[in-house]
């Protein structure tokens, strides 16, 4: 069974975002003095002493105008809510109870949701807070979220809906669970990530708009699909360095975003149809393949290019030429709007994953290298042949080989880019990054 939902709700800027980060024990949310900087629902599992459950983070609740971002984030807020086990509704000790918190208040009650309240920031002096009784929710749990004050008596709270006794699951009968393939989202901004990530869970979990820059959290959801489960990351729009520089959160969810990427295994770079491969794409695109990640390209917006005749084609050679260094590297057309090419999308993943954890034998690797060798040999430097005597898998994840022979460190990356580009295509390796170690042997014949 799936551990109770634990939701916290509160005005914009009461500590919602630092309170989940002390519960959780890591920074798993973007804090910032500015109110609003939590705009889709973080959700972490908690496990302390007896007690396991799953925490939300949410949006700040706030009156605003229909259709508006802050109308959406609200909405977010109340669907959450609607799904948790019991609220914690915080409030802030030094401000006091306010118009705002009467109307979230009244807003729980009406879903039966059971309520804790928890006063935050009460580490100092703080404004009677006694008007909260009147809600009837009890007595408000004191805590500092910033300084770590009260999170005990908050357990203890939380102990009579969270016990972990009623909700251990001992997993499925009949061996070792498979593990979620960890995917992540990446690209600029505002090509269509967040509604992706919406289309392939097939539910509205995180805000969209027309609005550049609306998800600011790396969002992580589970899901089931083409017989495997994942764990998929959405991510705030990369933006250049230097237009992110002197602007906090923006930083702050670009290194969100980072840690996205570092964490995962395969990585979906969604690229705009209209605007392929421009400068911001290839920097992206150029950081998954150092991190070693697997790489799918994701063309969104599809459905707005009206001439498709052998646009693929072209937009593949363009990849090509732009990132050789992930030459052939899977590129599905699609439309997160409305739905198009979707179907191709998770198994182009599943194919790039495969890739990326690939082992290939000794045996093999020497045949496919004499080949290799023989059809363009590795140019000679001052008149003496390069010998590439063997080479070896050393690990996957992604395939990395290693080469022994003499005058290794000659061999001219365009060689070197001729081998990896021969294993890919020997070994179907599309959508992996390729890494090669070189051992040079020595040479008896050198002075001494």
């Amino acid at each position: 069974m799936m551990p109770p939902a634990v939701v916290i709700v509160g005005r914009p800027n009461v500590g919602k975002s630092t309170l989940f980060n002390r519960l959780a024990g890591r920074r798993a949310a973007i804090v910032h003095d500015t109110p609003g900087v939590t705009r889709d629902r973080q959700e972490t599992e908690i496990q302390a002493g007896d007690l396991v459950f799953r925490l939300i983070d949410t949006a700040g609740f706030d009156e605003a105008e229909t259709g508006s971002l802050a109308a959406r984030m609200t909405e977010q807020s109340l669907v959450a809510i609607g799904s948790a086990d019991v609220c914690l509704l915080l409030i802030d000790a030094r401000a006091g109870v306010t118009a705002g918190d009467d109307i979230l208040a009244e807003a729980i009650r009406r879903t039966g949701r059971p309520v804790i309240v928890a006063a935050n920031k009460s580490e100092g002096r703080t404004t009677d807070i006694s008007d909260a009784l009147r809600w009837g929710f009890g007595e408000p749990v004191p805590v500092s979220a910033e300084h770590g004050i009260g999170i005990s008596d908050l357990f203890e709270a939380l102990a009579p809906f969270v016990a972990k006794a009623e909700y251990e699951d001992d997993g499925p009968e009949g061996g070792d669970a498979t593990q979620p393939l960890k995917l992540a989202i990446v690209g600029r901004p505002n090509v269509g990530k967040s509604t992706l990530f919406n289309a392939l869970l097939g539910e509205e979990r995180v805000l969209t708009g027309p609005e550049a820059g609306i998800t600011r959290d790396a969002i992580a959801v589970e899901f089931e699909a083409a017989g495997r489960a994942f764990l998929l990351h959405d991510t705030a729009g990369m933006r250049k360095r230097a237009r992110a520089a002197g602007q906090p959160l923006e930083q702050l969810a670009v290194g969100s975003g980072l840690t996205a990427i570092r964490f995962a295994e395969c990585v979906i770079v969604v690229v705009d149809a209209t605007q392929a491969f421009e400068k911001q794409d290839l920097a992206i695109a150029d950081l998954v393949i150092r991190e070693g990640r697997a790489v799918i390209f994701a063309i969104n917006k599809w459905d707005c290019i009206e001439d498709r005749a052998g646009a693929v084609t072209a937009l593949k050679e363009e990849r090509d030429r732009l990132l050789p260094q992930i030459a052939g590297a899977p590129l599905i057309v699609v439309s997160a709007r409305t739905g198009e090419g979707l179907s191709r999308l998770l198994p182009a993943v599943l194919a790039a994953d495969r890739a990326w954890n690939s082992r290939i034998s000794t045996a093999g690797l020497n045949r496919f290298l004499a080949r290799a060798v023989e059809r363009h040999p590795p140019p000679a430097v001052r008149g003496r042949r390069i010998r590439i005597r063997y080479m070896t898998q050393p690990k996957a994840r992604p395939p990395s080989f290693a080469l022994f022979g003499t005058q290794l460190n000659a061999l001219p990356e365009s060689w070197m880019r001729y081998l990896a580009n021969e294993l890919r295509s020997r070994f179907d390796l599309a959508g992996s990054p390729i890494r090669f170690s070189l051992h040079n042997s020595k040479n008896p014949y050198a002075e001494r």
